[in-house]
């Protein structure tokens, strides 16, 4: 009896904490901060670190290419499971814990075959529970969901903490020293998901599970192709962004502001996104984050010895990353609904590594001292080809192209 009543308050605050009228905004911002900052010290350095254990520019591009090649088969392979299953949370947890455990094979790994293997193993876990975070955070938001940028602002916070952090403490230390900062940061997302309250989330309906009959709809793959055309201008940047400015008589500690307000850029812009999605459409969003894109690149390429104008296109990582993404976060819910958002945040995460991983190997092939301003400048044409898909999807087909149980989800 007594154990009872000691039970029911219990039970009381975990109905409350895990009720969708009041989403967990801090344990659901921890892990995208701890995530993100991971991805804040990798993305900037690992081409950095790598270079100084001796690996030129093609074994660094295709080094990249294999954890980015991992979002290929790993969200699909676990965004089966999580639909099946509705366990989303825990498989987020499992692969959290699998981060800490494979990337200490960083630390004994100096060959590139080790290395890679490493990585891969690394990739296969990092690349899938971000998919999966996702569904769980709509899930908590619910009604909400235009909130979705206010909780994700901070993986942006967190990026900004590591990217700039380590950029300055690379010019004191040796770049020997980012794969402990990452170890660190890793073990941090693994004790922030075990404090974000499991919430129940649809499995797969036999209704609605014909995912590739929806595919086939012009909406909807010109949405995809657009998206995955973007993540493939983005290659140089992630793969040789740091290694360009350097080149061109940067500071490690200025490379790591550069990045910094980049995502600061993205922080504000996810900050207002809640207000402006429902004003401006989706659809319209996208395309003026392609447009935008396009210009960024063009900048980067052909003014990198300009200080300002780079710092001007670091601010437009606002369009071409954090308004195109809150945009189809809201557009892959609609097109997906409840039962298959682990498959559609699968396939928008596979489209993103393919795009990347493609991208690194290509730019790594072709990178030299010299090439870096055509590069960024064929990555502008991606972006205005992707402008095209996406205007065409939309002005080829409405929302009448579609089931008509999802019919309602597009969105102009």
């Amino acid at each position: 009896m007594h154990d009872a009543s000691r039970a029911r308050p219990c039970a009381r605050l975990h109905a409350i904490v895990t009720s969708n009228s009041r989403p967990p905004f801090v344990a659901l911002g921890a892990f995208y901060f701890f995530y993100f900052a991971v991805i804040g010290g990798f993305m900037p350095y690992w081409g950095l670190y790598l270079q100084s254990l001796g690996f030129n520019a093609e074994a660094i591009g295709e080094l990249m290419a294999v954890v980015m090649a991992t979002r290929i088969i790993a969200p699909n392979f676990w965004g089966y499971i999580a639909d099946s299953t509705g366990q989303r949370l825990r498989l987020v947890r499992i692969g959290a814990f699998m981060i800490c455990i494979g990337w200490l094979g960083v630390f004994v790994a100096r060959e590139f075959w080790p290395l890679a293997a490493v990585l891969l193993a690394y990739g296969f876990f990092q690349n899938a529970i971000l998919a999966q975070f996702e569904a769980v955070t709509m899930a908590h938001l619910g009604p909400q969901r235009e909130r979705y940028s206010q909780v994700r602002v901070w993986g942006s916070l967190g990026f900004i903490v590591t990217g700039t952090g380590l950029g300055l403490a690379f010019d004191y230390y040796d770049v020997a020293m980012l794969p402990l900062a990452l170890l660190a940061c890793a073990v941090a997302t693994w004790l922030a998901s075990l404090f974000v309250p499991d919430i129940a989330t649809p499995t797969r309906h036999e209704a609605d599970s014909n995912v590739w009959q929806l595919l086939k709809q012009t909406p909807v793959w010109s949405f995809f192709l657009a998206h995955f055309l973007l993540q493939l201008s983005h290659a140089p940047y992630y793969t040789f962004y740091s290694i360009f400015l350097e080149e061109h008589g940067y500071s490690r500690t200025h490379i790591g502001w550069l990045w910094g307000v980049g995502v600061l850029a993205e922080v504000a812009m996810f900050i207002v996104m809640h207000k402006f999605l429902p004003w401006v459409g989706e659809q319209r969003l996208m395309l003026i984050s392609l447009l935008l894109a396009a210009l960024r690149w063009v900048l980067i390429g052909q003014f990198v010895d300009s200080v300002v104008v780079i710092w001007l296109a670091q601010l437009l990582h606002a369009a071409s990353f954090a308004t195109f993404h809150a945009a189809a976060m809201t557009r892959i819910y609609r097109y997906f609904g409840d039962g298959n958002q682990g498959q559609g945040q699968a396939i928008y995460s596979m489209l993103w590594g393919t795009g990347v991983a493609l991208g690194s190997w290509w730019v790594g092939m072709l990178w030299a001292s010299d090439s870096g301003p055509w590069i960024f400048t064929a990555a502008a044409g991606l972006c205005l080809l992707a402008f095209l898909i996406l205007h065409y999807g939309a002005w080829r087909n409405g929302p009448s192209a579609l089931p008509r149980t999802l019919a309602p989800t597009i969105s102009a």
